[in-house]
C-alpha cells in the first residue's frame, strides 16, 4: 500500500485540507479559531504566495477577514479603492461609478504570509502532492495516497486545492470548463510614486482587457485579458516573453500602459487560461460525499470578472468551521451538508454573474454586448448585491 508519511510519527489525522492557497489556509485559520486542529497538505516545497500578482477583496470578502481576526493587519498594507472606471479606447468613451463598501486590492503575497502566520508551527506540510483518495468503510475513514507513495488517515478530509481538485474528482465533479480569454497578470512598481487615482480602471480596445488597481502609492497591480486563441496551449513560464508578447499586444495603447508592461516586476508576471466551473453543475452537483468536501476553487472556481474568486474562498473558510463548530466533528456529514446547503445558491449566483460580466466584457459584436447587457439586467438588477453578503450571518 506504500510507506507512512513521516510526519511527527503519526499518519493519523482528524482533520486534513488539501491545498496551501487562500482558501486552504483560511479554512485551516477558521477552524483554529473554533478549538479544531488541523494539518495542510501543500504539493509545492513553499508558500504559492507569487502567482496571481495580487487580488481585490470585496466587502463581503474584509467580513470574512474580520471573523478570521486578519482584516486590520491586512487594512495596513493597502489603499482603499473608490471608484471604478471604463475607458473604451478606440472611440475615448469613459463610464465612471462609485464603488459600494470597502474594496482594496491586496498582493496575494501579503494575504497568504499573514494567514501562514496565523496558524501554529507545523501546520502546513510542503511537499504532499496528493495522488487519489480512497475511503475505507472499516474505519469510516479516508485514505490519501501521495506522490510519493506515502499515506495518510484523515477523518475529515477539504479539497482546496484548485480548479484540478483530485478532491472533486473524487466527488465524481466533471472537469472544469475553459472560457474563450487567457490573462496575463503582474506588479509594476514606481519609486518615486505613480499618479493613478485609486480607482479600478479597465481599458478596451480590439477585443482585449487592461484593468489597473493601485495597491498603495507606489505599487499597482494591473492584468491584461485577451481572447484565447483556439488551440493555443501556451503554459508560458519565461517572464520576458510574458513582457514581450504583452507589449506587442498592446502596441496602440497609451504609454502609461505600455511603460506600466516595461517596468512590472518579472517575478510577478504569470500567464493564465481562465477557466470556470459550470452554473449548472453547482446548482445540481454533490459537493460532499460522507466526510469529504470541496471549498474554494476546488469547488467553484470562476473568472475574474467580478473580482469575488478569492473572497468567496474566504466565505466558505468561515462557514465550514462554522458548522462543525456548530454539528461537532461526530456528526461531521450534517456539517457538510449544512456547508453546501447554505453555500450552494451564493456560489451559483457569483458564477452566473461572473460569466455573463465577461462574456460582456469580451463580446466582440454590439448584438452579443446586448444580449449579455439584457442578461445581467434581468437577473441582477442589483450589480453590485453580491458584495454585500456576510458570511458570519448566514
Amino acid at each position: 500500500m506504500g510507506k507512512a508519511l513521516a510526519m511527527d510519527d503519526n499518519n493519523d489525522y482528524e482533520v486534513v485540507i488539501i491545498g496551501a492557497g487562500i482558501c486552504g489556509l483560511a479554512t485551516a485559520v477558521s477552524l483554529q479559531k473554533k478549538g479544531i486542529k488541523s494539518v495542510v497538505m501543500e504539493a509545492s516545497e513553499s508558500l504559492r504566495n507569487i502567482t496571481g500578482a495580487a487580488i481585490t477583496i470585496h466587502q463581503n470578502g474584509w467580513r470574512a477577514l474580520d471573523h478570521l481576526g486578519l482584516a486590520d493587519t491586512l487594512r495596513r498594507t493597502t489603499i482603499p479603492i473608490q471608484s471604478e472606471r471604463m475607458v473604451e479606447l478606440d472611440g475615448w468613451k469613459q463610464q465612471k461609478t462609485s464603488i459600494k463598501g470597502e474594496t482594496r486590492c491586496l498582493r496575494r503575497k501579503d494575504l497568504i504570509d499573514t494567514l501562514y502566520a496565523a496558524l501554529p508551527p507545523a501546520t502546513v506540510k510542503f511537499g504532499c502532492k496528493l495522488d487519489s483518495i480512497k475511503f475505507d468503510s472499516k474505519t469510516t475513514k479516508s485514505v490519501l495516497q501521495f506522490n510519493d507513495g506515502s499515506l495518510i488517515i484523515a477523518k475529515v478530509v477539504i479539497g482546496c486545492e484548485g480548479g484540478t481538485s483530485i478532491v472533486a474528482n473524487f466527488l465524481n465533479l466533471k472537469p472544469t470548463k475553459m472560457f474563450p480569454f487567457c490573462e496575463v497578470r503582474g506588479l509594476s512598481n514606481y519609486p518615486n510614486g505613480h499618479s493613478f487615482d485609486y480607482e479600478f480602471t479597465r481599458f478596451r480596445k480590439n477585443n482585449n482587457l487592461v484593468g489597473r488597481t493601485p495597491i498603495d502609492d507606489k505599487l499597482v497591480y494591473w492584468f491584461c485579458t485577451q481572447p484565447l486563441i483556439p488551440g493555443d496551449e501556451r503554459s508560458w513560464e519565461d517572464p520576458e516573453l510574458i513582457r514581450r508578447s504583452t507589449l506587442a499586444l498592446l502596441n496602440d495603447y497609451p504609454q502609461e500602459i505600455k511603460e506600466m508592461i516595461e517596468i512590472a516586476d518579472a517575478n510577478s508576471l504569470s500567464f493564465s487560461h481562465l477557466r470556470y466551473r459550470s452554473p449548472l453543475e453547482l446548482l445540481t452537483g454533490s459537493f460532499c460525499k460522507g466526510k469529504v468536501t470541496i471549498a474554494g476553487d476546488a469547488m467553484h472556481v470562476m473568472g475574474p470578472f467580478l473580482g469575488q474568486g478569492g473572497s468567496s474562498g474566504l466565505e466558505d473558510a468561515v462557514v465550514i468551521a462554522s458548522n462543525l463548530d456548530q454539528k461537532g466533528l461526530d456528526h461531521v456529514e450534517d456539517a457538510f451538508d449544512l456547508y453546501v446547503k447554505k453555500r450552494r445558491m451564493r456560489v451559483v449566483g457569483l458564477s452566473v454573474q461572473t460569466y455573463l460580466t465577461g462574456m460582456l466584457l469580451g463580446a466582440s459584436s454590439s448584438l452579443k454586448k446586448f444580449m449579455y447587457f439584457v442578461l445581467l439586467s434581468l437577473l441582477f438588477r442589483n450589480p453590485s448585491g453580491h458584495v454585500d453578503y456576510d458570511c458570519g450571518g448566514v
